[in-house]
């Protein structure tokens, strides 16, 4: 059960904060800004390549790791595929996990390492194998870590990972915070920035860092539900099945979002893109999770039965200008079976400021879910 009463108590929320999801995602465009500073230290902008990678390969543990790997995948679209390396291992412990490098890799192949860890032995094979292959590797990792002694000025180049002081404190520590991916992601986007996949400039950093300002103005904890469009998410979402529907560039927000639910609010999602989503998931609509699924409901005893769960759907789309869009079936799918619909569309902007904007709200919404469905611990 979701207490909704919590949602519009910002003192009650800031005790109940211990991981410190909220102050993460209101602090994502500092993090961004930091980020951006440490990627021109560690000397990413006077890099010059002589053309661009065959392939990118991207290699890490953890959630954060996941979504950058996804993210700049869209965003590098056709002009060279970004691929991310998928662990191994018999337990998902930092000492147990191994990575490997296709057979193919070599000399004209960028390999990417990302890790909110950085005690993982198997990253630091991994950097000394693309190594003797004659593969390009830089690596995000937190400063002083094993896996950026083993890989700066040897095997490759190191951008410490930007850190809020407050996350010294193991509880403080999520592969699955807004502040983790935006360490991981503005680092190794300024890199791909350089090499030319894709359009990155510290202006389009800037547009972006100030993007994140205002989500966090708007979706603050200080901010009634009622005109917080994070809250009024986490309102809706309350016991749903949430059915997140995307469309354009929004795919690896759709999948974060999904898999944040999971890892700090404990709530199962589904995640797919439109058209597909809508044979994919009609099923959903019309079974078990439908809003009328139990005609039966109305005489159910409202304090000693359990309300039962249905699906709700959330439309995720960036700015399209073209016109060609599959949201009006999907809201005719959606109302068709009496389900309730969420959207969620940015203001104009950059590619990169309307995907942040997107990343930020369902942050905190993820955020204010977790603090709220846990009794007000999180």
């Amino acid at each position: 059960m979701l207490d909704e009463s919590l949602l519009d108590a910002p003192e009650a929320l800031a005790r109940a904060d211990r991981r410190g999801l909220l102050r993460g995602a209101a602090e994502a465009g500092a993090r961004v800004r930091t980020a951006a500073r440490h990627a021109a230290e560690a000397g990413i902008a006077e890099l010059t390549p002589e053309g661009r990678p065959r392939a990118v390969l991207i290699a890490g543990s953890g959630s954060a790791a996941t979504g950058v790997a996804d993210l700049l995948a869209e965003l590098a679209g056709p002009t060279a595929p970004v691929t991310r390396l998928h662990p191994t291992g018999v337990a998902p412990a930092a000492g147990a996990l191994r990575w490997a490098l296709p057979g193919w890799a070599g000399s004209v192949d960028l390999l990417l390492v990302a890790t909110t860890d950085g005690s993982e032995p198997g990253l630091a094979l991994l950097a000394e194998q693309a190594y003797r292959r004659g593969c390009t590797v830089v690596a995000v990792a937190p400063q002083r870590s094993p896996l950026s002694e083993a890989v700066d000025g040897v095997h490759g180049l190191v951008v410490p990972m930007a850190t809020a002081p407050y996350e010294q404190y193991e509880e403080t520590r999520s592969a699955a915070s807004p502040g983790a991916f935006w360490a991981l992601f503005i680092p190794l986007l300024a890199l791909l920035d350089r090499v030319g996949l894709i359009a990155a400039a510290p202006e389009v950093m800037q547009g972006v860092a100030d993007r994140l300002d205002r989500i966090a103005e708007r979706c603050g904890p200080a901010i009634a539900t009622y005109s917080n469009p994070a809250k009024t998410l986490a309102a809706e979402f309350a016991d749903t099945l949430p059915l997140i529907w995307t469309e354009g560039a929004a795919g690896p927000v759709g999948r974060r979002f999904a898999a944040v639910l999971a890892e700090l609010a404990g709530r199962p999602a589904i995640a797919a893109e439109l058209p597909e989503a809508l044979p994919a998931h009609g099923m959903l609509l019309a079974g078990a999770f439908a809003a009328g699924a139990d005609p039966g409901d109305f005489f159910r005893d409202r304090v000693e039965e359990p309300q039962a769960v249905r699906a709700r759907v959330l439309l995720l789309r960036d700015s399209l200008d073209n016109g060609f869009t599959a949201a009006p079936a999907a809201r005719e799918l959606a109302l068709s079976h009496d389900t309730a619909i969420s959207e969620l569309e940015p203001e104009d902007g950059s590619a990169l400021e309307t995907l942040a904007e997107l990343l930020a709200v369902t942050d905190f919404a993820a955020g204010y879910l977790a603090l709220a469905s846990n009794g007000g611990h999180a």
